[in-house]
């Protein structure tokens, strides 16, 4: 009997997380092409997702916050966030890892220039912190959510945000406006 409980004991940590939903381990999203490495297809339906962000608007080390949703009861296991410059193919920025259902990852050789999920817990929201680069266009915030093996939407993208770029700034990057009082 002790034998037969081993084996179940086994079992069941091997194979059950793959079984039951999204793998504890080896499931990553391409940083590229923002697919799972497993064999599914995506979903061509309207994602029950969105990207919200705190500005429209940003200048050179600016923090917009960006928060990922599910809409409804969808709930999701799984995601990679970027920003992109429109039509850009290459994360940008970094992000500052906030929420403990976050980690950041390294694309491009580029620390915490992407963000996705730190557990394989079902969420309906997670909010990170972006901070903007110097010399970037305008953007969008893009992401792949994986609800679970058969269900993951890739290509879910933000409002635009454009950068601001003030007319009257020196090489210090210090504002020469005068106040009048």
């Amino acid at each position: 009997m002790r034998r037969h409980s081993c084996f179940i004991f086994l079992f069941c940590g091997i194979f059950l997380p793959g079984i039951l939903g999204f793998p504890q381990t080896n499931t990553s999203i391409d940083c590229d092409s923002l697919l799972p490495n497993y064999e599914a297809e995506p979903q061509t339906s309207a994602p029950p997702y969105i990207i919200a962000v705190s500005f429209d608007n940003f200048e050179p080390g600016n923090e917009v916050q960006v928060t990922l949703e599910a809409l409804g009861d969808a709930g999701f296991k799984g995601f990679n966030l970027q920003a992109r410059e429109i039509d850009g193919d290459v994360p940008v920025g970094t992000f500052k890892i906030t929420d403990p259902n976050t980690k950041g990852l390294e694309c491009h050789n580029m620390t915490n220039s992407a963000v996705s999920n730190a557990n394989s817990d079902v969420k309906q929201k997670v909010t990170t912190t972006w901070i903007a680069p110097h010399d970037v266009k305008e953007l969008q915030f893009i992401a792949t959510v994986v609800q679970n093996l058969e269900n993951f939407w890739v290509g879910i993208q933000s409002k635009t945000l454009t950068p601001t770029h003030s007319e009257s700034v020196n090489a210090t990057g210090k504002s020469k406006r005068k106040v009048c009082v």
